[in-house]
Formats: structure tokens, C-alpha cells, sequence
């Protein structure tokens, strides 16, 4: 364990830890960590997707350099300032037409979606709210309230109902995990719950923190059918697999969809601490005072924003997930034909998940494994998955072609290692990830 991991230990309270190795690190370039030890890390997570751009981009300093030099205030709540108004022009011109109305600012796609679920029952005075298991929208009180991960300790709201996520791995083909999703929200509607009493429908474009599960095709347009008949509305969270990640700039593209509200965060501040749902004017404009926080629509936040956005179109970072993504994609498709532990590969862009199955069941210690023997290895990657089985790859937009492969040789190294019984288990005692 390095010096300053053991130092953390001594002095930072653990209940916001999500720990599968001993990372440490002390500065950070491109899609490169710099570890407290001196070793160079690729970043094939990002912090979850969070530095989309990747590590001491010029473009987020200069933006914050900038913000900091003539500061305008701290916060939106008692003054209009201009970073956040101009970030706010910027969102609604990204999203569809039904969902260009107004801008709510927070610090995180876990406030963000706390907003939306009392907002929207607020507005619309229907009492339910649909969401799926394995939905992971936060971890406040109110979001892990409307989120269906099994690793969250929170209560579920009142009004909350979980349906199934098309799994296509697990059901055998997409049309069969698609055929009894719907089947199942059907029947829903004709039995247990009145349609009419439902606010909205929370969706996830790819399910990141499920396990990465990509929708078969169709599903979402029927799903989308569904809503506009009983009048719920739909919102997509953008947090982890939106602004291009997925090779769209939104992942609801991808399914030919149009939400009624956009939900973003993470990446959005490339790094710093920032959210925004996009959504009508009267749902965002249902009360004043009614969330708030005093530092929201920060202006160093809102500029760093804004210079993400403005660097994803310059440096055409959408087309390079796409494309960097596919090359990802296909070297990690090579792999699963050699190593047995992989049972499926998935995602978009680089948005991608791999799951490690063994005898046909969830390999969840044999990927605690992989993930530590990778970063012993040089690679920072981290899982997900209702049963901890899935590798998750999130790296930074700028990713190059190059660092794809490089990633994927070491995530090579480190499943031979785990198969051939090499990484000592006991590494896991003080790592117990999801």
C-alpha cells in the first residue's frame, strides 16, 4: 500500500468509498494518472466517466483560469450570471424540440435526479414513477429513492416501480429480452398500475451501472409509444453514457427516441463538479425555491461546462468515441474468443462493458481479480453489474486508438494471470467494490 493510501486511511472517512484496488495518484495528463509511487496509469475509467476529457485538459484550465480571474459571484440562486445563462443557451440547443424549455442547474447527476423525481410528481400531480432494476440514478436520499441498483442501502420511494431491463445476454437473443420487457410493462398497465397515475418513466439509453446493457433495437420506441398514449413523461439519464461518449451526442439517439427531459452530469464539468436537467418550461418552472443548493450554477462550473461542450464540437470527440470505440470494441471481441472467462461484449462507443462469466454463472471474485491485476499491471478499470461481473470502460473522449490497444494488452495480461490462478485472493481483503 503506497504511503499517501495509507496516509487517506488515517484521515478521510470511508462512506463515500467505492474501493477495488489501492489507487493513489498524484497529478494526471490526457488518459494518463500519474500514480503517488511515480507510475503512469492508463485511464480506461475516467472517475466513472467524469473527466471526459480526459486529465489536465488545456481547454477546462484556460475556461477556469478565466472564470477565476473576474469571478461572477458563486451561485445562480439571487443573481443571473453570465456563464450559467450562456451554459444554459448551449444545453437546449442540444436537446430535441419537447424538451427545449428550461435549464436546472446542480452539483451532480445525484441531485440532478432528485430535482426531476419531485419535480415531476409536483407538476403533474400524478403520485408514480416508473424506473428499472438495476437503475443506478444516484446516491442523495431522493435519487437512490427512484433507483433499482441492489448495492444501494436507501429506501425506495412510495410511488416507485421497478420493471425489467432487456437483458439480451441473459435472455438468449435481444428479441427475446425485448418481447418480455414490454410484455411485463403491459401487463403492469392493465393490472397493478394505473397508467394515468404514473409522472414518468426514468431510462437509461445504456444501462452503465446495471452492467452496461444496451437496449435491443425497438425497445425504447415502443416503450416511447407507451408513454405518449397515458401521457408519462419520459427522462433519460444522459449522466454517464451522454455528451458523445456513445458515438451520439445523446445516447437516446441511438434508440430514436425524443425524452421530454434530459438529464446530464458527470462529464459534463469534465471533472468539476456540475449537473443540468433540460426539460419544458412548465415543469422546470413549477415553483420557485423549490431546489437549491447555494453554490449551484456556480460560474466556474458553469464555464469549465461550457468549455467541454464547446471542445466535444472542435475537436470532433463525438466521432471519436465512435471510432475509437469500435477499434476498443474489436480488440476486446479478439479477446473474448481466447480468454474463457469472457461470456459477452457490449456497449457503444466507449461506452463498453465485458462480462466475465465461469461454468455458466457471474464470475464476481474472478473480476475483483482482474481489475486488481490490471492496475498492478499499469490500468485503471473498474466493474459494474447487478452481480459485480462486468467490466466497465469509460475512458476519457480524447482517447486515441493507440491507448485502445495498449489498454486492451494489459487487460490481456491480467485475465491469463487471474485463469491461471497467479493474483493471490488475499488482495481483495481490504477491496470490496460494489
Amino acid at each position: 500500500m503506497s504511503g499517501l493510501y495509507a496516509r487517506e486511511s488515517r484521515s478521510v472517512s470511508t462512506m463515500a468509498h467505492l474501493r477495488f484496488f489501492p489507487q493513489a495518484v498524484v497529478g494526471g495528463s490526457g488518459a494518463y494518472l500519474t500514480g503517488d509511487d511515480g507510475r503512469k496509469l492508463l485511464d480506461f475509467a475516467a472517475s466513472w466517466g467524469a473527466a471526459s476529457l480526459g486529465h489536465s485538459h488545456p481547454a477546462l484550465r484556460e475556461a477556469v483560469n478565466r472564470a477565476l480571474s473576474d469571478q461572477a459571484g458563486a451561485s445562480y440562486l439571487s443573481t443571473a450570471n453570465e456563464p450559467s445563462v450562456l451554459l444554459a443557451e448551449k444545453l437546449l440547443s442540444l436537446v430535441p424540440e419537447r424538451a427545449r424549455g428550461r435549464v436546472w442547474f446542480g452539483h451532480s447527476g445525484s441531485d440532478a435526479n432528485e430535482t426531476v423525481a419531485r419535480m415531476v410528481v409536483a407538476a403533474t400531480g400524478r403520485p408514480r414513477i416508473l424506473a428499472f432494476n438495476g437503475a443506478y440514478h444516484g446516491g442523495t436520499v431522493g435519487s437512490m429513492a427512484v433507483s433499482g441498483h441492489p448495492a444501494q442501502q436507501g429506501a425506495r420511494a412510495k410511488g416507485l416501480t421497478l420493471v425489467p431491463y432487456p437483458n439480451s445476454y441473459a435472455a438468449g437473443s435481444p428479441e427475446a429480452a425485448k418481447d418480455a420487457a414490454l410484455a411485463h410493462l403491459e401487463t403492469l398497465f392493465a393490472t397493478e398500475i394505473p397508467p394515468q397515475e404514473v409522472a414518468a418513466f426514468f431510462i437509461e439509453p445504456i444501462q452503465s451501472d446495471g452492467g452496461m446493457l444496451v437496449p435491443p433495437d425497438g425497445f425504447f420506441k415502443h416503450v416511447e409509444a407507451l408513454c405518449r398514449t397515458h401521457g408519462i413523461l419520459i427522462v433519460s439519464d444522459e449522466v454517464k453514457v451522454g455528451l458523445g461518449r456513445s458515438g451520439r451526442f445523446n445516447a437516446f439517439e441511438h434508440c430514436g427516441i425524443e425524452p421530454d427531459i434530459v438529464v446530464f452530469g458527470k462529464g459534463l464539468g469534465g471533472g468539476l463538479p456540475v449537473s443540468a436537467v433540460v426539460g419544458p418550461e412548465a415543469i422546470l418552472n413549477h415553483a420557485v425555491a423549490f431546489s437549491l443548493q447555494t453554490v449551484h450554477g456556480n460560474p466556474v462550473c458553469a464555464a469549465a461546462a461550457l468549455a467541454v461542450l464547446q471542445t466535444i464540437e472542435r475537436d470532433h470527440l463525438v466521432a471519436n468515441a465512435e471510432r475509437t470505440g469500435r477499434t476498443l470494441r474489436e480488440a476486446l471481441d479478439r479477446l473474448a474468443a481466447r480468454h474463457a472467462l469472457i461470456g459477452d461484449v457490449r456497449g457503444r462507443g466507449l461506452a463498453l462493458g465485458v462480462e466475465l462469466v465461469a461454468d455458466g454463472a457471474p464470475a464476481a471474485r474472478q473480476t475483483a481479480l482482474t481489475v486488481y491485476r490490471a492496475f498492478q499491471l499499469g490500468l485503471v478499470l473498474y466493474y459494474v453489474g447487478v452481480n459485480s461481473n462486468v467490466l466497465e470502460f469509460t475512458p476519457p473522449l480524447t482517447l486515441t486508438e493507440a491507448e485502445a490497444q495498449e489498454g486492451v494488452a494489459i487487460l490481456d495480461q491480467a485475465l491469463a494471470d487471474v485463469a491461471a490462478g497467479q493474483v493471490d485472493e488475499a488482495l481483495l481483503a481490504d477491496f470490496a467494490g460494489w
